[in-house]
């Protein structure tokens, strides 16, 4: 059994199609299923189903998976342990959210992958909630308030953030002083979140209404300009506008609760070294 079929059946089960697969993994979709062929061959076993919209595993290849993953991940580990000091080789599948990943985490990125030309950087920026071991993700980069899970999580640095609207805004609606008047205004949000304040020793949390909602925290930003309704958002999002005076703070006396930079990854005690490596990387830069 080919180590490489093993690790292309894997990546064919994580994307939910050849085509998927053959785009993350860089090669021709005629080679990916060639090596699913072969592994099939030495199984004696159908691990796919193919269909129009791709590919389902069979049962055989729900169980086979499993053990794929784990076969595929201990000799990651185990090339890793044989390694020169310091040098990364393979792959390293980071998913990051789009607005601060791609200003943000981008250049870190580029720096590890320039510290270590054997490794194959691939980042995937998206500000859906990416499940990260059904997707094939080495680690994830998450902003904001972290979600009990069974992931494993590391901070790697602090988020400020404050309520926003744009002077014309204001000036139209008025700005509310406390929580309970912020119910009475337009939000901008990403669905249906509480948003949570500091009121001395405790904090308060509301439900807010609106109309504009959006899955991204650039756009949320822009129909703040716009006059559109009040956003709570991280600074590093709204610091230009807020110089510029497009935008304006709102309820500066009830400030949100700080959140936080966090890579996340799979349950497992030990951390591949190219995650480790990355998690250093990032506390050296938001630390």
């Amino acid at each position: 059994m080919d180590l490489e079929d093993l690790q292309t059946f894997v990546e064919v089960a994580n994307a939910g199609g050849v085509s998927s697969a053959a785009r993350r993994l860089g090669v021709a979709k005629s080679i990916v299923s060639r090596r699913l062929l072969r592994l099939e061959e030495a199984l004696g076993a159908q691990l796919l189903a193919r269909t129009t919209r791709g590919a389902a595993l069979t049962e055989a290849g729900a169980t086979f998976r499993d053990h794929a993953v784990r076969v595929c991940a201990e000799i990651d580990i185990a090339r890793e342990s044989i390694l020169p000091k310091g040098d990364l080789r393979g792959q390293l599948r980071i998913a990051a959210p789009l607005s601060f990943g791609t200003t943000h985490l981008a250049p870190v990125l580029a720096t590890l992958a320039r510290r270590h030309p054997l490794l194959h950087v691939l980042a995937f920026y998206n500000d859906r909630f990416v499940d990260i071991v059904g997707e094939g993700f080495d680690c994830a980069v998450r902003v904001g308030y972290l979600p009990d899970s069974n992931l494993i999580a590391r901070r790697i640095g602090p988020i400020s953030g404050r309520l926003v609207a744009s002077p014309e805004y204001i000036k139209e609606h008025g700005a509310p002083e406390t929580p309970d008047e912020l119910l009475r205004h337009q939000a901008l949000m990403q669905g249906t979140e509480t948003w949570n304040f500091i009121d001395g020793d405790k904090r308060v949390a509301i439900h807010p209404q609106g109309r504009f909602k959006a899955d991204n925290g650039s756009a949320l930003a822009a129909a703040a300009i716009a006059g559109l309704g009040i956003a709570y958002l991280p600074d590093f999002l709204t610091e230009a506008a807020l110089a510029s005076g497009a935008l304006v703070p709102v309820m500066s006396r009830f400030p949100v609760p700080e959140a936080g930079i966090y890579i996340v990854r799979p349950p497992g005690r030990h951390p591949a070294r190219k995650v480790r490596v990355l998690t250093e990387l990032l506390i050296e830069h938001f630390g």
